[in-house]
């Protein structure tokens, strides 16, 4: 049984707030930091004004600094309430604001240390004297630069905060994209592989009264043949599932081996020729070495699943007396495998959907997942090869185009 827990959210991609927030530094003159929610300062201070920048060059923002201490003492409140903190610095307004995520605080941003009033020598030696900076330094820059009153600091304060939630909107949408995606591929894995091991076990108890018991009624012999059949083919069916769980996971592969083309497209056509005989469709290949000549890096099972794949559907959508027409070659240094039918065909609207995941063919008794070319074209893009269909529409037939890389 296959078991997984999802992460509730995404890790936070700090680097995505980095640029706004130096952007609306530098707009605004405040300076801004970001912090998690153990009191680490993620990004900052980014400063926006010659006097943040002298601040800046002082202690104040140490790890040891006194500006340090008030900012995370900031964070620690909004986090525990949720909720916007102020604290005053000497004359320097500082502001905090969390970040939320579906409610919860993931981070928050301290901004500010700005003057709410113009501010005096007497103050500045007294904020100079704790950072580290000569008084009339700090003065010369302070006596230049425009305070910032409550109402300008409460629209500044609106305005990160739209920023903020236009940024967690953001992620929390990648947020919910990506957890359906995990969900899905869970599922499918799944669901997969619970269904695989009753099938198994079914289909060995049917051989094993096929095998031993020879003297069955041949009605009941007639009826556990086709039980087999119907086995093997949901078999077939919760394969193609596993093969879609691993391509949507990215944990499908391929072995490259040196490999001969003829041997692989004789194990694949050997699969479907009874289903061939019985509507009377004739399969023909050209050249008639079957590509004996030819070799390829390839894994020779997976290549064979997707020449079968196509075979298959080849011949269920021919009607009788059809033909299937193979065709082999080289193309601009690729291996060109042609595979066209005279069935029914495909509509100019329908030809780009066809290699989509549930794709189902609605006519002439379409039956299965809809994985089969899907994961054909997932297996021949492994093999760093490309897998196209063409037709001219509805009873014109469909040629499929397999192009891989030649080995020599």
């Amino acid at each position: 049984m296959i078991t997984a827990t999802l992460p509730a959210t995404l890790p936070p991609d700090w680097d995505d707030w980095d640029t706004p927030l130096t952007q609306f530094a530098a707009a605004t003159g405040l300076v801004i930091s970001v912090f998690d929610t153990d009191g680490v300062r993620r990004i900052g201070p980014r400063t926006g004004s010659r006097l943040a920048s002298l601040l800046a060059s002082s202690s104040l923002w140490h790890e040891d600094g006194a500006g340090t201490a008030l900012e995370r003492g900031l964070v620690e409140s909004s986090c525990a309430d949720g909720q916007a903190a102020s604290a005053q610095f000497g004359g320097l307004r500082v502001c905090s604001l969390p970040l939320l995520l579906r409610g919860r605080v993931y981070g928050i941003v301290v901004f500010g240390w700005r003057f709410g009033d113009f501010s005096s020598p007497l103050e500045c030696e007294r904020i100079a004297r704790q950072i580290g900076l000569p008084g009339h330094r700090l003065w010369n820059e302070a006596r230049l630069d425009a305070p910032v009153s409550e109402g300008r600091m409460a629209t500044y304060t609106a305005l990160l905060s739209t920023l903020a939630n236009t940024l967690d909107r953001q992620r929390e949408m990648i947020d919910d994209l990506t957890r359906v995606s995990r969900t899905r591929e869970l599922f499918l894995a799944t669901v997969s592989h619970e269904m695989r091991t009753p099938l198994s076990a079914l289909s060995l108890r049917i051989d094993l009264m096929l095998r031993t018991m020879p003297d069955l009624p041949p009605q009941v012999a007639s009826g556990l043949e086709a039980m087999r059949v119907h086995v093997r083919q949901e078999a077939g069916m919760v394969d193609d599932l596993i093969d879609a769980a691993r391509t949507l996971t990215g944990q499908m592969s391929v072995t490259r081996t040196p490999v001969l083309l003829g041997q692989v497209l004789r194990d694949a056509i050997s699969t479907v020729e009874t289903f061939a005989h019985t509507k009377h469709i004739s399969i023909q290949v050209t050249p008639s070495d079957y590509g004996d000549r030819i070799r390829l890096d390839a894994d020779a099972r997976r290549l064979q699943q997707v020449i079968w794949n196509l075979l298959f559907n080849a011949t269920k959508f021919t009607p009788e007396d059809g033909v299937i027409r193979i065709t082999i070659g080289r193309i601009d240094g690729m291996v060109a495998i042609d595979i066209a039918d005279s069935g029914q065909g495909i509509e100019p609207d329908d030809l780009p959907h066809v290699f989509g995941a549930f794709t189902l063919q609605q006519h002439n008794n379409a039956a299965g997942l809809g994985l089969g070319l899907y994961i054909a074209r997932r297996i021949v893009e492994l093999h760093e090869g490309t897998l196209s269909v063409s037709s001219a529409g509805r009873g014109q037939g469909a040629t499929f185009a397999i192009r891989l890389p030649a080995s020599g």
